[in-house]
């Protein structure tokens, strides 16, 4: 048994947020002050990021050297609670593309990106249960509702636009048109499993599932578990998908002074509809049996043993019941996003004395600020706070440093790199890199890239 927990926050883009020479920037703040006219992408490689991470164990604290593994296990078990959770994120863009209107001085940008996210909070109740049964625990109740689960594949293809409204404020907003390759959704479960002691009973013990409603719907998954679709079928869905959502971001950049600016945006407002492809699970119902003695037929005086396994297999299948063939649409809705910073910039003026993008707003090549970052989840919102230094060094390089401050880490020292030579623009960014030393100690990590062509301003 292992356990990778994690409250990542994954998808926070903090090395990338108001980097104002990267497109990727306008994915997190379609409102975002940038510094160039045209942008391509390379397909399949100008924006990638993976993520994922633990709060309150890692691989090294079950996996080390000595010591027993399974007092670690149960240590474990203990130490965790059902709202830490595992999460991983991964973005891939597969066409990416952007320009300045002459005619309208907004920026358009457009693209198609494949997402992959994943959250699966820690079932205490029931992780208690399957490891040290219920013999010490009478009385008290387990609850299945620390089962929620939550992982979907999808592609969105998305429409943007940025303008300037006067020379302090410019907004944005951006379209979207989700896929979903594959959904799996069990996160709204109810019910208790509960021992109780009764010494004027039968058999002294009480053993009660009261109100139990325990869900798992999916959308896509049937055909390729029942009918071994393969990659073609997701490429497919990825172009073109039955199921499919709408959403929208908005975001804004304003202009304080000569030196302030503060930013803020709301990603991901929208909801997917899962109608085709269907495979629904649940199980519900209350029952309750004395004790754990069984009365076994007497095989001997033709008492028929089958007969009697069957009609209790009967009488907890008609106060449980089962259901795996049912094929009810549902919704579900995107983890919504939220940004906010405030950045003062020193030093040299990038823009020097021209006026031509951006609306001639100062650019310095020293930036420090801070950042807040909240994502909304089943179970409330997580959130993170950031601390940067940005700084330009020339036309070739540009870095920046993050600190960031989460529920599961004091210590996440990010930093992206980006280099541009003539127009070919190569970026790498990393989060959490003291641990990369040895990685089993991490609780996060995440790794972002991308290669593109931008086009500056003449």
């Amino acid at each position: 048994m292992s356990f990778v927990v994690t409250q990542v926050c994954a998808q926070n883009k903090q090395l990338l947020y108001n980097v104002d020479d990267l497109p990727q920037t306008l994915l997190s703040n379609p409102g975002a002050s940038i510094a160039f006219e045209k942008h391509i992408g390379i397909p399949f490689l100008s924006g990638f990021s993976v993520s994922a991470g633990s709060s309150g164990v890692s691989t090294y604290d079950i996996f080390q050297e000595g010591g027993d593994i399974n007092t670690r296990i149960r240590d474990a078990i203990f130490r965790l609670d059902n709202k830490d959770s595992f999460v991983v994120n991964q973005q891939l863009e597969l066409v990416s593309f952007g320009w300045k209107s002459k005619f309208t001085e907004n920026y358009y940008s457009a693209g198609l990106y494949q997402e992959t996210d994943v959250i699966a909070y820690f079932p205490k109740d029931i992780a208690i249960l399957a490891y040290e049964g219920n013999a010490n625990f009478i009385d008290v109740p387990f609850q299945f509702s620390d089962i929620s689960v939550a992982a979907e594949v999808i592609s969105v293809y998305h429409f943007g636009v940025n303008k300037e409204i006067s020379k302090k404020l410019r907004v944005g907003g951006r379209a979207k048109l989700y896929m979903s390759i594959v959904n799996i959704n069990s996160t709204d479960n109810e019910g208790v499993f509960i021992t109780r002691s009764t010494p004027n009973g039968p058999n002294f013990l009480q053993h009660q599932v009261q109100g139990a409603n325990v869900t798992a719907n999916t959308s896509g998954l049937r055909s390729f578990v029942d009918d071994n679709a393969g990659a073609g079928k997701a490429v497919g869905r990825a172009i073109l998908s039955n199921n499919l959502g709408v959403g929208f971001d908005i975001g804004a950049t304003y202009t304080i002074d000569d030196h302030w600016t503060a930013t803020g945006s709301i990603i991901d407002v929208g909801a997917i509809f899962h109608t085709k492809d269907l495979k629904n699970y649940r199980l519900s119902g209350s029952y309750e049996t004395d004790g754990i003695e069984l009365q076994f037929p007497d095989v001997l005086n033709g008492e028929d043993l089958t007969d009697y396994w069957q009609n209790l297999q009967d009488e907890f299948e008609e106060n449980l019941p089962y259901e795996d063939s049912l094929q009810a649409s549902y919704t579900t809705w995107r983890p919504t996003k939220f940004n906010a910073s405030i950045n003062r910039g020193f030093g040299t003026n990038l823009n020097g004395d021209c006026d031509c993008t951006n609306s001639g707003v100062d650019r310095y090549a020293t930036n420090v600020g801070a950042q807040l970052y909240a994502i909304k989840r089943p179970r409330g919102f997580q959130g993170a706070a950031t601390l940067y230094v940005d700084r330009t060094w020339n036309r070739f390089l540009r870095t920046k440093m993050t600190y960031t401050y989460d529920a599961f880490s004091n210590r996440n020292i990010g930093l992206l790199l980006s280099t541009k030579i003539n127009k070919f623009n190569v970026y790498l960014a990393a989060d959490n890199i003291l641990d990369y030393t040895n990685l089993a100690k991490a609780q996060s990590a995440s790794v972002q890239f991308g290669f593109q062509l931008i086009f500056d301003p003449e």
